[in-house]
């Protein structure tokens, strides 16, 4: 099997000295500018990059050459020899000639946002899963880069005198490559959706609820869901802190279990490599009864992280505020975290905003302020469609019980006549369940 090997030269070194730049088009952003280069240090930092600089660029047209102006490319070059940087990140897509240009200028590596991300993602994946999303992706990322990304492609040449140019066999020859390769991992990523399917399917048939953790990275999902499940999943002040989706089993009231999910933080500008690549880990959103959608409150920019993750969800296909209803679509609440965070003034805000709508819990995952909230609030939905039954079951069926116990919520119960009444509060698709195992 054909490797591939990126230049050193491409590779992004931890500890590097980089400064951030950002091009920003008037009147076209919903972002906070300090918000958002605040953000991209961020990024930096995740894979241990030392940002040393940081400076938005207002453009009236962006360029089609080196995205910025003529004069913000100088000052650009000016700020990465007075800092004395090796790495410059725009905060932008990059076309693969803006990339290039933007390197001859400044005399240093450049890389845009989608790059950052996948050189987190690619740091960050631990399950072959994970992996096998990041490096389909980045294949995909890089198809267009060939030229400037591969080192032997200078060494080679095609054509005779002056046909064709350096490289140009040597190229072809990777772009069959990396198609193969890609067609390969798609094939192996089929395979893991299947399974994943296979899987859901049998939770189906448990069949026990499914709570899928939702939200914008560093938004608080992790340490959320190390509160409701008791585990040690990684939670730490840093951007894309979990890539592998992680379940696990918990109680609600009115449900002796139930699934939550854990995955992979959202973040604007979603590289669509990405989006592509992990769709099918993000299925597990589209199956889940309940998306709950985790916000940092205290964040000056929560609005439009909220946007963003809307954005994606309905990419997914995923109904979001203001779409129709789908009865497909799993329902909706919003977790507004990091109460611990606000001050008493805003946290009164708060409260008081929040008070008016009746799909938002506020919280803090850190204190485990909000959490019995939060986790009623999760019952009611779920069993908000349920009915009671009056249910006959032999006193011998010990199992049948148990199952109504673990799969409804049992009001009461007493014997009659050689058999047991229960009176148990079931969901449309626990009852139909119930009546084929009683069949079968």
């Amino acid at each position: 099997m054909a490797t591939f090997n990126r230049d050193s030269s491409d590779e992004v070194s931890r500890g590097a000295r980089a400064v951030v730049v950002r091009a920003e088009t008037q009147g076209a952003e919903r972002r906070d500018s300090d918000a958002r280069l605040e953000e991209a240090k961020g990024l930096a930092l995740a894979i241990g990059i030392d940002v040393c600089a940081a400076q938005a660029f207002r453009v009236r047209d962006r360029k089609p050459a080196t995205l910025f102006g003529s004069g913000q490319v100088e000052s650009i070059a000016a700020l990465v020899e007075a800092e004395e940087a090796e790495l410059v990140i725009v905060d932008n897509g990059l076309s693969p000639a803006q990339q290039s240009n933007l390197e001859k200028a400044t005399s240093a590596k450049v890389i845009d946002r989608t790059g950052l991300i996948l050189e987190i993602f690619g740091e960050r994946a631990a399950t072959n899963e994970g992996r096998l999303q990041v490096e389909l992706a980045h294949l995909d990322y890089q198809a267009g880069r060939l030229v400037r990304s591969w080192t032997h492609l200078e060494r080679q040449r095609g054509g005779f005198g002056f046909l064709g140019g350096p490289g140009e066999t040597q190229i072809e020859a990777d772009r069959r490559m990396i198609r193969d390769r890609m067609a390969k991992i798609r094939r192996e990523l089929d395979q893991v959706t299947r399974t994943r399917g296979l899987h859901r399917a049998r939770r189906q048939r448990a069949p026990w609820p499914v709570i899928a953790l939702v939200g914008y990275t560093n938004a608080g999902k992790s340490t959320l869901f190390n509160r409701l499940t008791g585990a040690d999943v990684m939670a730490q002040d840093l951007l894309f802190a979990t890539l592998d989706p992680t379940m696990r089993q918990i109680a609600l009231p009115g449900l002796d279990k139930a699934i939550l999910s854990d995955t992979v933080g959202f973040v604007s500008d979603l590289p669509t490599q990405l989006i592509a690549a992990f769709r099918a880990t993000l299925e597990e959103v589209l199956s889940a009864d309940m998306i709950v959608h985790v916000r940092d409150i205290a964040h000056p920019d929560t609005e439009a992280q909220r946007d963003d993750v809307i954005d994606v969800l309905r990419e997914l296909g995923v109904a979001g505020d203001g779409d129709e209803a789908d009865s497909a679509s799993p329902a909706i609440i919003e977790a507004w975290n990091k109460l611990d965070l606000l001050d008493p003034g805003a946290a009164a805000l708060t409260h008081e905003v929040a008070a008016r709508r009746d799909d938002v819990v506020i919280l803090s995952a850190l204190t485990g302020e909000g959490i019995d909230a939060l986790q009623r609030t999760i019952g009611a939905r779920l069993t908000a469609g349920a009915i009671v039954h009056a249910l006959h079951v032999s006193l011998a069926d010990g199992a049948a019980v148990a199952w109504l116990h673990e799969h409804g919520e049992v009001l009461s119960s007493r014997s009659e006549a050689g058999e047991m009444i229960v009176e148990v509060r079931l969901s449309d698709s626990a009852m139909a369940r119930f009546l084929k195992r009683r069949a079968d």
